[in-house]
């Protein structure tokens, strides 16, 4: 049975067309203080439960909501339930970068647990080390190939480089190179404040040739179009860029749309709207991944053969 939250009923709807099911019929809504409310409207004793909730603002408010669901989900006897997180909440969040800081993508592992959670679906995190911070089952999703398929199938008549948008993200760039069928060049850039970059040097040859930035998501888009920059003053001919999750946080949209790049594509695994999407913008669906996921996790097959046992990409 599949249940969605109120973060993406869309992309759940998707997802139980390929699946050839109907999402199930959930009660939820806030009370005037603020409060959630949830009830399950059709008998799950017994039930293998999947519940959609990505991270998409609000996110403390779908957070506890999805906290809330799994535990509906507990106490009306589901057999087993699996949250289905296609960005995973406070992600970035996975190590002290300085002293007194929390670590809160561990914090909200151990509370997705406590509510009563039994496996975990979710894609592209931003640092592998997420799924050490369960005890149950993570398995980890990627979109890296549809991307890259994406840039296959435009035919781009420039030689193609992959571009890593800096040091720690090298390794996945180096996949998406061999994917399309590239070069491989890295961004060296500097962090004065959150969600501030500055690019310093760019380790590869990207003169005369089309520059793809890949990433796990784009929020402010600071880095993209700080990076878009630099590239075409290093002689790139085009600039496109991808991530799988399209955050867009403000000022994203005006920046992308004042910024030399050419495209940017990312998937559907946080709504975007269709109304303040620039044209430039493309969104993939992830829903054929979830979904065929979703039913190996339900059959007891190899979740890892979907993606050629390459969904480890860290």
């Amino acid at each position: 049975m599949l249940f969605s939250g109120r973060s993406h009923p869309e992309l759940a709807q998707r997802i139980a067309e390929k699946l050839g099911i109907q999402v199930g019929d959930v009660s939820l809504r806030s009370f005037a203080s603020g409060e959630t409310y949830c009830r399950y409207e059709e008998s799950i004793r017994g039930a293998d439960l999947f519940i959609v909730q990505t991270s998409s603002p609000p996110v403390d408010q779908h957070l506890m909501e999805l906290l809330i669901m799994v535990d509906a989900a507990k106490l009306a006897s589901a057999k087993r339930i699996t949250a289905v997180l296609p960005l995973f909440p406070y992600s970035r969040q996975d190590k002290k970068s300085r002293p007194r800081e929390p670590i809160t993508a561990k914090l909200v592992a151990e509370m997705i647990q406590s509510a009563g959670a039994d496996r975990v679906l979710t894609m592209d995190l931003h640092a592998g080390q997420v799924q050490g911070f369960f005890e149950v089952p993570v398995d980890h999703m990627t979109a890296l190939p549809m991307l890259a398929q994406y840039f296959r199938d435009l035919g781009l008549p420039e030689e193609l480089v992959a571009v890593a948008p800096d040091t720690g993200r090298t390794r996945l760039a180096s996949k998406f190179a061999e994917m399309i069928g590239g070069d491989l060049a890295v961004l060296q850039k500097d962090r004065p404040a959150h969600n501030v970059a500055h690019i310093t040097n760019v380790i590869g040859d990207v003169d005369g040739k089309c520059a793809v930035m890949t990433d796990d998501m784009v929020d402010t888009a600071g880095t993209l179009v700080a990076g878009a920059q630099f590239l075409k003053e290093r002689g790139a001919k085009k600039v496109y860029a991808c991530a799988t999750h399209g955050i867009f946080s403000p000022p994203a949209i005006e920046r992308i749309e004042e910024s030399p790049l050419d495209s940017v594509v990312v998937t559907d695994t946080v709504p975007i709207d269709p109304l303040t999407k620039p044209e430039r913008v493309t969104v993939l669906t992830v829903a054929d991944i979830l979904a065929e996921t979703i039913h190996n996790v339900f059959a007891d097959d190899s979740v890892s053969a979907i993606f050629g046992d390459m969904n480890a990409l860290f």
